[in-house]
């Protein structure tokens, strides 16, 4: 159990870190590069991380990428500190990706080899993965990848979207809302909405 002291500690880490970014981001307004440079420093690894989850092509995530720090050093002065710089640039990643997606049906989607929680457990996961299995279970294996795969298809890429971040990336349903400019209510409706449809679409994997 974290004790009041390390909670604390936790705390005041956290605050520091985001009274960093903040002033990076007045550096940065009055044309400090090196501030920005700083800035997608921090954020650069977790940005495309989440928006290749979306695109399963690394070439694509890393022009997004590129394209989303472009788009808010232009930017910039919108940013009006009504949330946090972080929840800010997601919330541009994620729309520039989503536009990107619409234009670009004919597209390939992440392996999610992190089964929902419910669904199938972790441990069913890496013994499958495991140096040891066999080939039978390898193929089981590949095929329970390619059938997420399709299943994931289908979903709308919003659904996609807050599944990528909830599940992927950790973030909370507060963080969601803020970058989908939606209710928290509407994160855990479309969330649960998307895990039925995954639920149906893979039933006969989860059940055996």
């Amino acid at each position: 159990m974290q004790s009041i002291a390390e909670g604390s500690n936790s705390l005041a880490n956290q605050r520091s870190s985001v009274d960093e970014v903040d002033d990076l981001v007045t550096y940065a307004l009055n044309g400090d590069f090196v501030a920005f440079d700083k800035i997608v420093g921090l954020y650069k690894e977790r940005l495309y991380s989440v928006i290749y989850n979306m695109t399963f092509n690394h070439e694509d995530a890393a022009d997004l990428t590129q394209d989303t720090f472009v788009k808010a050093f232009r930017s910039l002065s919108k940013f009006k500190r009504k949330s946090t710089f972080f929840t800010w640039l997601y919330r541009i990643g994620v729309n520039m990706t989503l536009t990107h997606l619409k234009k670009k049906r004919a597209r390939k989607f992440f392996s999610f080899d992190q089964i929902l929680s419910g669904e199938i457990s972790n441990k069913e996961i890496a013994s499958l993965s495991s140096k040891e299995t066999s080939s039978v279970k390898k193929t089981l294996l590949n095929e329970l990848h390619e059938k997420l795969n399709e299943a994931l298809s289908k979903l709308s890429d919003k659904h996609r979207t807050i599944v990528v971040l909830f599940e992927i990336d950790g973030l909370s349903h507060k963080e969601i809302a803020s970058i989908m400019k939606c209710t928290e209510g509407t994160v855990r409706s479309r969330l649960h909405y998307a895990k039925l449809q995954l639920q149906s679409l893979l039933g006969e994997y989860i059940h055996n």
